[in-house]
């Protein structure tokens, strides 16, 4: 199966990684990790670019995934000089970071460069409701998903923050289905408990079961990793 080959030799390079000191020795190592993990950071591009930042692949950016896999692997191999994860699932979660960092400098720059709008009166309106930031059921929502483990906060966000199906979420992860079905039920059942009091009172399901798109760690911060 390819993504069990995949998660084994990328598991071989970082092993192999691990043992060479933080200089250009390692170089090769982290081109040929690249190299053996590109369709599954390519898989990622395409879903995340696809899912949570349509804009920019509409104009005037025009993303496309090719482009931005170019750019996350820079990233990472100037990570990667500092950082040794010690795993396939540390080393797909760093790389998801970098995607999202990614795609924040490029809709930030994007917004830069807008053309300006003349606002009328009711944006102005909403300009000003939305100035104090988050909500304070949006910080209880981020500070329960944050008191997760981190198996079940990490499946938590591929496929109730991101829109990863099971089988999506267990390749990236290198486990299988069922796992992540467990580490899912795991988390959801502890976000119902601290979060019961804001489930709707008609019986609809309310975050703990369908979230909806919630802020990365970068957009909470308001700027730059």
């Amino acid at each position: 199966m390819e993504s069990t080959r995949t998660t084994a030799v990328v598991q071989r390079y970082l092993d192999e990684l691990r043992g060479h000191s933080k200089d250009a020795s390692a170089a090769p190592i982290v081109r040929e990790l690249l190299e053996e993990s590109a369709r599954r950071l390519h898989f990622l591009c395409t879903l995340m670019l696809r899912r949570n930042y349509p804009r920019l692949a509409r104009p005037p950016l025009n993303l496309q995934a090719e482009e931005m896999l170019g750019a996350v692997a820079e990233r990472l191999i100037k990570a990667l000089r500092e950082c040794r994860p010690a795993n396939v699932r540390a080393f797909f979660a760093l790389a998801n970071q970098h995607m999202r960092w990614e795609l924040n400098d490029l809709a930030r720059r994007l917004d830069q460069h807008a053309p300006p709008v003349e606002m009328g009166e009711d944006l102005v309106v909403v300009e000003r409701a939305s100035e104090s930031g988050l909500t304070a059921n949006t910080r209880r929502i981020l500070a329960a998903l944050d008191s997760l483990d981190q198996d079940e906060r990490e499946v938590f966000g591929l496929i109730r923050i991101q829109g990863l199906t099971h089988a999506e979420a267990a390749s990236v992860l290198g486990v299988s289905t069922k796992t992540v079905q467990r580490r899912l039920n795991r988390g959801r059942v502890l976000l119902v408990k601290l979060l019961q009091d804001l489930r709707p009172h008609d019986g609809a399901a309310g975050f703990p079961l369908n979230p909806g798109p919630l802020p990365t760690n970068t957009e909470r911060l308001g700027g730059h990793p």
